[in-house]
């Protein structure tokens, strides 16, 4: 499969991935939000993600990254993470035993044992990529960078499947502060492309658009 954004922005559409709520609900980072974008249903059927991480590894090739090591960020990410490691390693010329390690990180911080598998179950190994769902203002991606970095893996790449376009409270976007890390930052799709396409009242479109005058990255016009 060849990267075609605008497939895989039909796909998140087709299944109702992005869309709005009647009435608010807080979000992780506090802010009430009328709209959503929602990829477990995604992660939890075997056909669907199989087509994800196909998107996944289309825009990999497309960038040009040849990664060693896939890790999704704990729990959102994580079977994303597994899946689209195991497909991008069988495809690998130098595919055999020990070439290719299959990473998976915790939830929940283990109490015991080797301090190292405190956060995994098996650390990333070689050049990694990094996996998130949704990036709104990159809380669980910049921790995750830094614990990775504290271990000394090598990050190549951050990816998330949907950017919201927000800026934090402290007017950076995600973009910035994940290059501030050293680290570069690619989203697949963007919520700027994506709410537009959706069926919405006037009123909505009204509301929609005074979230992004007070945390857009940028204005949107419905």
């Amino acid at each position: 499969m060849d990267w075609d954004k605008e497939s895989f922005n039909e796909f998140i559409l087709k299944q109702n991935i992005i869309g709005l709520f009647e009435k608010p609900i807080k979000l992780k980072s506090g802010r009430l939000s009328y709209w959503y974008v929602n990829w477990r249903n995604i992660a939890s059927d075997v056909f669907l993600i199989d087509k994800l991480t196909d998107y996944v590894i289309s825009f990999i090739q497309y960038l040009s990254l040849e990664p060693r090591c896939f890790y999704g960020v704990p729990e959102g990410a994580t079977k994303l993470g597994i899946i689209t490691q195991y497909k991008w390693a069988k495809k690998q010329k130098n595919y055999k035993s020990g070439s290719y390690h299959l990473s998976m990180g915790r939830g929940k911080q283990k109490e015991h044992g080797d301090p190292k598998d405190k956060y995994f179950l098996g650390i990333p190994k070689g050049e990694t990529v990094i996996l998130e769902d949704v990036t709104t203002t990159g809380g669980s991606l910049i921790n995750t960078i830094k614990l990775l970095r504290e271990l000394n893996v090598s990050i190549i790449a951050a990816i998330g499947l949907t950017n919201r376009n927000e800026l934090r409270d402290d007017g950076k976007s995600v973009k910035e502060i994940v290059i501030e890390q050293n680290v570069h930052y690619y989203e697949m799709s963007n919520a700027i492309d994506l709410l537009p396409n959706l069926n919405m009242s006037q009123d909505m479109a009204k509301i929609i658009e005074e979230y992004f005058k007070k945390y857009g990255t940028e204005q949107i016009k419905l």
